[in-house]
């Protein structure tokens, strides 16, 4: 007896064993019971997802014994025919073999006569966008006046070459794409069906790779099946279906990933040059890597939505770097598989994205400090202002001193900062942006940079106030999602192990579980024990470290602005050159 393959022998032979296509169905379902039956139907959709099959079960609905239903009894020989592919009214025609207009003439020529056996006559036309002009020409006036017994059911994959006269003279049904969970839902009951076990992570990778299509991710089960020999004890393995599919390894993935967030150049080659030995497709790694740090995001920014656990430890890297780097790298890898066929070749094409990824790795002691890295303060000029550019000496670039110092808003020998940027922005005003970029270190810079002992103080008298509080959150060490609900909650008070905070509603999102849990152990080693956090409404506004951080810079930002508008050398190129200030282009120093 010869081998049926899964995608035929577990083909839907009724709507309710469909899988994804509930709005097709729910129309159809509708029109038989009500009898109100269109003539002509045009089914679209990516390959796979049941476009034939759908006709087909149509077809046998229309054709019954029993009666037109939704619901065909399954056991009447027109029913049996049509599974069987037999039945001699329902007539199925490859578009792409038969593409002329001698064939839909014997089309439209057979239409007229009734029915052999059945209550109708279908026309299934699969792939009807291959027909030529002038066979839809012919076929127009048939498709749009059938005769009564006849129902035209047209498949697609490319429902933008049809001609909008053929599109007008039917109900159009866009089938959608499965997505992987409906694909391997289904594999998983074809398998217990079949009696093979399968490891889930198996399941998964088959479910993947078949993009959306069910009838894709049943013949790699079948080539899976046949390439791991499951069934009769053998199990349908993780690393064997990896294998055949030529998909790398998660673990690789989070072996890189981890490379990265440290910063070990060294590792991350040697992570490269262990994938090598397999030959991976390079794309594809940077597509996993994508998937990681999309999953990562997710966890950083929705600490409390479920993600898919697949071989890499999110959890673990979420907390190590800042969710502007997630993002930075997850561009990076994107733009990298888009490069890769640029590149002198895929291996050399995905080390540089990596090494671009380590490139932009910021330093340690900035992970935890969320905050974008501002532009220097430049100014726009017309053209004619370059030629009358002052010549100067190059200068080191300016360094905020170690402790905070008064200056005067006037220097006489201001410092310029070089400034790639320089030849489209003008050289005097970047030596006026340095002026104001000096003196603006007057207010207090913000309390992440409290000097050590802070914590010590605020651990012996417990927790006394916000100023306590905001220096203890400082020294903590706290990272990602953590760092962010400490900065944002408001101390209210402490007592007898009872940390009181408060949160603005547009911040309660931060307020998990995990998160909490991990800002109360991180708070042990200066209290003593773990606190237990409660968070309550503050009888008066209560300012966060993320306040008084902002406040801080806007009072940074607002003093440099107003020196450098009144430094004489920006007014000069202003009212005599006609220059411009480029909007929020101007940075304190200290921001820089």
């Amino acid at each position: 007896m010869s081998y049926l393959v899964l995608a035929r022998k577990w083909r839907p032979k009724r709507f309710a064993e469909l899988v994804g296509q509930e709005h097709v169905v729910r129309a159809l379902t509708n029109a038989l019971d009500s009898g109100r039956v269109h003539h002509a139907f045009l089914f679209s959709g990516t390959r796979g997802v049941g476009k034939t099959t759908i006709a087909r079960i149509f077809a046998k609905s229309l054709n019954c014994e029993r009666g037109t239903s939704a619901e065909p009894c399954g056991e009447c020989n027109s029913c049996r025919d049509i599974d069987a592919g037999r039945f001699l009214d329902l007539l199925e025609i490859d578009a792409a073999s038969n593409t002329g207009v001698d064939d839909v003439r014997e089309v439209i020529e057979n239409a007229q006569y009734m029915p052999s056996r059945g209550r109708m006559k279908v026309y299934l036309i699969d792939e009807v966008h291959m027909l030529s002009k002038a066979a839809f020409n012919a076929l127009l006036k048939t498709l749009e006046e059938p005769p009564g017994h006849v129902k035209f059911l047209l498949a697609t994959t490319d429902p933008q070459k049809l001609p909008v006269t053929v599109l007008s003279r039917c109900l159009q049904f866009n089938l959608k794409r499965l997505d992987e969970a409906q694909i391997g839902g289904q594999i998983t009951r074809i398998l217990a069906a079949e009696g093979i076990a399968a490891e889930p992570g198996a399941i998964r990778q088959l479910s993947k790779a078949a993009d959306g299509s069910l009838r894709d991710g049943l013949s790699l089960l079948d080539q899976a099946i046949a390439y791991t020999g499951a069934g009769g004890g053998v199990e349908l393995g993780d690393n064997a279906v990896a294998a055949m599919l030529g998909t790398v390894d998660r673990t690789r993935v989070g072996a890189l990933l981890d490379a990265l967030a440290d910063g070990h150049g060294e590792a991350l080659l040697a992570e490269v040059a262990a994938l090598a030995e397999f030959s991976p497709d390079w794309g594809g790694v940077l597509e996993a890597m994508t998937d990681a740090l999309h999953r990562m995001q997710v966890r950083q920014l929705v600490p409390d939505a479920a993600i898919e656990v697949d071989g890499v430890d999110v959890d673990a890297l979420a907390g190590r770097l800042r969710p502007e780097v997630v993002q930075l790298w997850y561009q990076i890898a994107v733009n990298g598989r888009r490069d890769l066929p640029l590149a002198p070749s895929p291996r050399a094409g995905f080390e540089m994205c990596v090494l671009r990824m380590l490139a932009f790795r910021p330093a340690a002691a900035d992970d935890a400090r969320p905050s974008a890295i501002p532009a220097p303060a430049r100014t726009a000029a017309p053209p004619h202002a370059a030629a009358m550019r002052p010549t100067r000496a190059p200068a080191p670039a300016m360094r905020a001193p170690a402790e905070p110092r008064a200056e005067s808003a006037t220097p006489t020998a201001p410092q310029a900062r070089p400034d790639p940027r320089d030849a489209a922005v003008g050289e005097p005003v970047t030596a006026s942006a340095s002026l104001a970029s000096a003196a603006i270190r007057e207010p207090s810079p913000p309390v992440s940079a409290a000097p050590p002992g802070a914590v010590g103080a605020a651990a012996i008298e417990g927790i006394a106030d916000g100023e306590a509080w905001h220096a203890l959150v400082a020294r903590s060490g706290l990272k990602g999602p953590a760092r962010l609900l400490a900065e944002h909650a408001g101390f209210v008070a402490y007592g007898d192990g009872v940390l009181s905070l408060s949160l603005a509603p547009t911040d309660d999102h931060l307020r998990g579980a995990a998160m909490v849990k991990m800002v109360a152990d991180a708070l042990a080693p200066a209290l003593g024990a773990s606190p237990q956090i409660k968070f309550e409404t503050a009888d008066k506004p209560v300012e966060s470290l993320r306040d008084r951080n902002e406040r801080a810079r806007d009072e940074r930002q607002a003093s440099a602005e107003q020196l450098f508008m009144g430094d004489p050398d920006v007014q000069r190129l202003i009212s005599q050159h006609g220059a411009k200030v480029v909007p929020d282009s101007i940075r304190p120093f200290e921001d820089s």
